[in-house]
């Protein structure tokens, strides 16, 4: 057993419960991490005990899912989810279960759970239950469903994907069966909900496996996305090369989508998926820079980032390196520490100094433009005075 313990506003929750009678065990995710040596972010705890119980017990808990069965307890400022043994009904919608009901048996409940890993409970005396083989899973580092496959997947299609992302984030194999019900019910995550898509691939992307976005796709998962599946293998292991940031690896499978002909544009892609307005502006920029010629001396890449900023940039920089080879990272590096001019907020002169020429409207901003240009060639002449000097005598 990991020598990991829960917190104590999480042990004094289930001695509270097992002390009133009630059964009560630690569960899923957290269990798993602590078998793999990995402190928990969220602490969940399943119990014999209805929501109403434990509404009673816990004077500062909060009914935050009472027609699942869960109750959020506060003990010591940490927040605690509590959920009723339960079993589901019938899942209509491939996503949420029709109907619950509240049941007093651990195995039950457990019955219900994606993957053996994530169905292992602990009790505060630490005698794991594991009756699906959970515990043998972790240490084979394998992904298995609980029961039958493609039933778990028919009634939640999401937990195809969490499957795949799991096996990136774990460095886990999914086990022959599971995998093979995936490319089946693959269609099923056509109703998916967009923002939960989203949501799982750059789960997956920002893992240390990225690469098996590949297999996401080859078993259609993103079929809605896609104008077609990649023809041979696409060189996804190439975005763990870059830093686990979401900007540049959504950019960098983007491209890699489109260069694969699987996709129309970078844009439209990151669009269909809702990304934010930032990621999509910048990838998209990025990904034109990456086709545009590679600058070669500090003044063209001055330039660069005075049309598209630092941040893309960077970010065009960052692909080009991991995508193509090359340093154009450390080129661009050298670039900035310099601390020379590359846009107006560094410009030694300002538009109210021009206005104090007399300039006006258009006229000023195109001298502001040509000064940042001639700033830009020549960095050693960026003074208040030359650049005054220069906006008189370019009017006269």
């Amino acid at each position: 057993m990991s020598a990991i313990t829960p917190p104590s506003a999480v042990r004094q929750v289930l001695t509270a419960l097992q002390a009133r009678g009630h059964l009560a065990y630690l569960v899923g995710g957290c269990v798993r991490d602590m078998l793999l040596g990995v402190t928990p972010h969220d602490w969940d705890i399943c119990t014999s005990a209805l929501p109403e119980e434990v509404l009673t017990i816990f004077p500062h808990a909060e009914p935050t899912g009472l027609k699942h069965g869960t109750v959020t307890v506060w003990e010591h400022k940490r927040a605690v989810e509590v959920t009723t043994f339960r079993t589901e009904g019938s899942y209509s919608d491939h996503r949420h279960p029709d109907a619950v009901c509240f049941v007093a048996d651990l195995r039950t409940d457990l019955s219900r759970r994606d993957f053996t890993m994530n169905a292992i409970a602990l009790p505060p005396d630490g005698l794991i239950a594991d009756p699906f083989g959970g515990v043998d899973d972790i240490r084979n580092r394998l992904i298995r469903c609980v029961g039958e496959p493609e039933r778990r997947f028919e009634e939640d299609a999401l937990r195809m994907f969490r499957a795949i992302r799991f096996a990136a984030k774990l460095n886990f194999t999914i086990e022959a069966e599971t995998l093979a019900a995936i490319y089946k019910l693959a269609p099923l995550s056509a109703a998916l909900a967009v923002e939960r898509v989203r949501d799982e691939l750059e789960k997956l992307l920002l893992s240390s496996h990225p690469e098996l976005l590949g297999t996401l796709i080859s078993a259609g998962l993103l079929d809605r996305y896609l104008r077609r599946r990649p023809e041979g293998e696409a060189p996804f292991s190439r975005i763990a090369l870059l830093p686990r940031k979401a900007l540049p690896r959504w950019c960098a499978a983007a491209v890699l989508l489109k260069e694969a002909g699987c996709i129309a544009s970078v844009q439209d892609f990151l669009a269909a998926l809702r990304l934010d307005n930032r990621t999509i502006r910048c990838s998209a920029d990025a990904a034109a820079l990456l086709e545009a010629s590679v600058p070669k001396s500090a003044v063209e890449w001055k330039r660069q980032l005075r049309d598209y900023g630092v941040e893309t940039v960077r970010c065009s920089a960052k692909l080009r390196d991991a995508l193509r080879g090359g340093r154009s990272e450390r080129a661009l590096a050298a670039v900035l520490k310099s601390g020379e001019c590359f846009s107006m907020k560094h410009l030694a002169v300002s538009g109210d100094d021009l206005l104090a020429l007399g300039l006006r409207g258009r006229t000023l901003g195109d001298m502001l433009n040509f000064l940042l240009d001639y700033v830009i060639s020549f960095p050693g002449n960026n003074t208040r005075e030359i650049l005054l000097n220069l906006a008189k005598g370019t009017e006269e």
